[in-house]
């Protein structure tokens, strides 16, 4: 599955999409060098397949190829920051 990321005015998203459409979506808001994720998603008929976690770790990649920081304030995103020592360098 593709991730791709969207962005416009502060507000960006890592997405999956297939035939049917939007199947999984983590949103953000960035200021400055901050992103603050504030929701994942994941539909149902794909639910348990790594797919949210897959979305996290996109974000952490892409925090740190841009040098960014990121605050995990949606619940999903904070229990992966919570499992994932490795994460740690890019928690704002």
């Amino acid at each position: 599955m593709i991730i791709k990321n969207r962005e416009k005015e502060g507000r960006g998203s890592f997405f999956i999409e297939d035939d049917a459409g939007l199947i999984a979506e983590l949103t953000y808001r960035r200021k400055g060098n901050i992103l603050t994720i504030d929701h994942t998603e994941v539909k149902r008929k794909v639910e348990n397949r790594g797919i949210g976690s897959g979305l996290v770790r996109e974000t952490v990649e892409f925090a740190r190829r841009n040098n960014l920081k990121i605050e995990p304030l949606c619940r999903f995103a904070k229990v992966q920051f919570e499992r994932n020592e490795s994460y740690q360098d890019v928690r704002a």
